[in-house]
């Protein structure tokens, strides 16, 4: 017994923390159980950039970028639709800051690096400081103004950025030529102050080096426009003059937080949309399905799973009760994988849950039938329990190993729901495993090695096989695994009954 006895506690000890991560770790829920963002963007003409119509194939471009940056968001099975020519459909779940998602989404994020045109020194700081006080209005503003102060001011607002960018002239060096952007802190103040560090790719390390030369040591910065918007500027110092800065690398500064410069690093590294975009509707969505239908949905849920116990105890008596006490171990261990992986459940992925409770009924039916024909041929109740693992292992790891290709090409090729649906079902065939084969062997070794638990009745049988004495006292006392399950030998020795 000390084999099962350790097998059994280690399955204990997991099923322990399992509870102690779902009441602290629950799985999130989807936009279709508990709500979210949704936001519509529409596409734009624009001849400037040779944009004269939207294309399928822009379209489709775009879908792919704004899907790149809510995988950068940390939103899990979002939804992205095409909707006619010339919208996308987002769908967050579980999203509390739609304006966030809206800055993250809907910008086009076209990054340029110019020069400061010669003689602009002074009046590069007026239009600085006047964007400034236009900008601090602005804020003010929004907490509450007239509609006419406020139209006002976001003229001023927009004149200001127009302003800034006659002082500079392009050097043809964009956000094309970026590798990499990542957050990082400037060590200057503490974890408090960010930067964006960028990373070129060679031609972009080239035409950096070459702008920074032709700027250093004269007084005229480098503007870091962002959409045509200034959002740095720094100046370059006389060291390099001359030869400019090398290595192919650059810090965006900016007095960003940490929220900040991710958001901003992720735009740059997404890359730019392929066609402008306007965010025509942004609101908050409740659940798709009302309180009602969830209820209906986890009563039948519950009623499907009660069923399936009870028939098992019938069908299979005290095998039935094994199994049913695996079903549900493995029920709540799925249960909190959800939520320590992070899995967002929609229906479908509840769907993909349910599917794996049936796989993991389906291995203790494929072991109890083998055991029960072993039983009806006369064979010893603990010979009859090992064939039954020992040839049914080969059904069920086919099985789930068939399953979880499947899985794979799902979570390959899908998306949104796919995915989802994906992996809720391999970790539930994959947990279904660890519980039929370890703790369904275990319990039932356990068991019939307690003379209470070898009665024929229980199994549905007349009675056991025999064996001599001196085995029976091995098998209560340690099962031993060397006695091979495909030993078919009835051995009808007189002694104590199994």
């Amino acid at each position: 017994m000390g084999k099962q006895s350790r097998l059994l506690a280690l399955v204990l000890a997991v099923l322990v923390g399992a509870v102690y991560l779902i009441i602290n770790v629950p799985p999130k829920l989807g936009l279709d159980l508990r709500g979210g963002a949704q936001l519509t963007l529409q596409a734009k003409l624009n001849p400037e950039q040779g944009i004269n119509e939207i294309t399928p194939k822009l379209m489709e471009t775009a879908r792919f970028v704004v899907e790149q940056r809510i995988n950068g968001l940390g939103v899990s099975e979002a939804t992205i639709l095409l909707s006619g020519n010339n919208q996308l459909i987002v769908q967050l779940p579980g999203v509390n800051d739609p304006a966030q998602a809206e800055r993250v989404i809907g910008t086009t994020a076209q990054l340029d690096f110019r020069k400061q045109k010669k003689g602009t020194e002074s009046e590069l700081r007026a239009r600085l400081q006047i964007q400034q006080a236009a900008t601090i209005q602005r804020e003010v503003l929004k907490n509450g103004g007239d509609a006419k102060a406020i139209a006002e001011n976001e003229a001023a607002y927009k004149k200001s950025i127009e302003d800034l960018k006659g002082i500079f002239e392009t050097t043809g060096f964009t956000g094309n030529m970026l590798k990499d952007a990542v957050a990082a802190p400037t060590g200057n103040g503490g974890n408090d102050t960010w930067q964006v560090a960028l990373t070129f790719d060679d031609k972009g390390g080239e035409l950096f080096a070459k702008t920074t030369a032709e700027l250093g040591g004269t007084g005229r910065v480098l503007g870091i426009f962002l959409d045509d918007k200034l959002i740095s500027y720094p100046s370059v110092g006389p060291e390099f003059q001359g030869k400019g800065i090398t290595g192919g690398r650059a810090v965006i500064t900016g007095n960003f937080t940490l929220d900040t410069a991710n958001e901003l690093a992720l735009q740059l590294r997404a890359g730019a949309l392929p066609v402008p975009v306007e965010i025509v509707e942004n609101r908050t969505v409740g659940a798709t399905l009302g309180a009602d239908s969830i209820l209906s949905s986890i009563y039948a849920g519950a009623a499907g799973l009660a069923l399936v116990l009870i028939f098992m105890v019938l069908y299979y008596r005290i095998l039935g009760v094994v199994a049913d006490i695996a079903l549900i171990t493995y029920a709540i261990i799925t249960f909190s994988l959800f939520g320590l992986l992070g899995v967002v459940l929609t229906l479908p992925g509840i769907a993909g849950f349910i599917l794996s409770i049936g796989m993991a009924v389906d291995a203790n039916v494929l072991i109890f039938e083998r055991t029960m024909e072993e039983l009806r041929a006369s064979r010893t109740l603990y010979k009859s329990v090992e064939a039954g693992f020992y040839r049914a292992w080969s059904s069920i790891l086919d099985s789930n190993v068939t399953t979880l290709i499947s899985c794979v090409a799902l979570f390959w090729l899908g998306s949104g729901f796919v995915k989802g649906f994906a992996v809720t079902l391999g970790v539930g065939v994959i947990t279904s495993m660890f519980t039929a084969i370890t703790l369904s062997r275990s319990l039932l070794l356990a068991m019939i090695s307690n003379p209470a638990f070898r009665k024929p009745a229980y199994y549905g049988v007349k009675s056991f096989g025999k064996i001599s004495a001196a085995t029976t006292e091995a098998i209560a006392v340690e099962p031993d695994s060397s006695n091979k399950p495909n030993d078919t030998t009835n051995d009808t020795t007189s002694g104590a009954v199994l």
